[in-house]
C-alpha cells in the first residue's frame, strides 16, 4: 500500500465511508453538475459604463495602464502608440487569436507582427482576454494556440485587448461565463489571472516590477466590442 492510500484510507476510516461508495460518488456528481455561487461582492454590480470605470480605475490600481478605443480597428495604432511612448522597437508578438488576426496591422506599416509562442529574445507581446474583473481590475486569459501562455509571461511589455462587453462585475460572473463557453469537461488547460504587471515585495518589502514576468502591464479597452 502506497503512503497516498494509506491516508486516503485513514480519512474515509474518519468519516465512516468504504471505497468506491456510490452515493457518495453520486453526491460529488451532483455537486460538480450544480455548482453553488458563492458570495458575490458588491462592489462590481454596477451598470455597464460604471463598471467599465470601475475596471480601468482599479486596473489603474495596480500599477497597470489603460487606453480606451472606439473599436477594433483602432487597436494596432494605440499598440504603434505605445511602443513610441515606451521608445520599444516597433515589434509585437501574438498568436492566432481570430478576433487580433481581423484588426488592421498592416495599416501600420513600420509595426513587425510576429506570430506563434513568445521567446526569450520577444520585448513586447500582445494577447486578447477572454473577459475582465471589474472588482480588480483583472483581465482573464485562456491557454492554446490562439493566445500562447509564453506570451503572457516571456516579454517584459505585456499588451492585452479585452472588448468592453466582456468586462463583468466580478470573478464568479466570469467563471461562470468560461463554463458556459467551453462546456464542462472541455475547459481550456490553463486560465490566467493577470492583476496589474508581475511584482515582488519578498526582498527587503521593495517592490520590484517584473519579478515573475513582464514589468510593465498595458490593457486596451476596446468599448465596440
Amino acid at each position: 500500500m502506497s503512503g497516498r492510500e494509506a491516508i486516503l484510507n485513514k480519512v474515509r476510516g474518519a468519516l465512516g465511508v468504504s471505497f468506491g461508495d456510490a452515493s457518495r460518488a453520486s453526491a460529488v456528481a451532483r455537486r460538480l453538475d450544480d455548482a453553488p455561487v458563492g458570495v458575490v461582492p458588491a462592489r462590481g454590480q454596477l451598470p455597464e459604463s460604471d463598471r467599465i470605470a470601475l475596471f480601468c480605475a482599479m486596473a489603474l490600481k495596480v500599477s497597470a495602464s489603460v487606453d480606451r478605443v472606439k473599436g477594433p480597428g483602432e487597436v494596432p495604432e494605440a499598440v504603434a502608440a505605445y511602443l513610441r511612448s515606451k521608445n520599444l522597437p516597433a515589434s509585437v508578438r501574438m498568436g492566432a487569436d481570430e478576433r487580433l488576426q481581423a484588426m488592421p496591422w498592416k495599416a501600420v506599416p513600420a509595426l513587425e507582427v510576429k506570430s506563434g509562442p513568445a521567446g526569450a529574445e520577444d520585448e513586447v507581446g500582445v494577447s486578447h482576454a477572454i473577459a475582465g474583473v471589474a472588482e480588480t481590475g483583472t483581465v482573464v486569459l485562456h491557454s492554446g494556440a490562439a493566445n500562447p501562455t509564453t506570451v503572457n509571461f516571456l516579454p517584459e511589455h505585456h499588451i492585452v485587448v479585452v472588448d468592453a462587453k466582456e468586462i463583468a462585475g466580478d470573478l464568479e460572473t466570469v467563471f461562470s461565463r468560461i463554463r458556459h463557453r467551453f462546456g464542462k469537461g472541455t475547459m481550456p488547460r490553463t486560465v490566467n489571472l493577470i492583476t496589474g504587471p508581475s511584482r515582488s515585495g519578498d526582498i527587503e518589502q521593495k517592490l520590484l516590477l517584473g519579478a515573475h514576468g513582464p514589468r510593465a502591464l498595458h490593457l486596451i479597452v476596446v468599448d465596440a466590442g
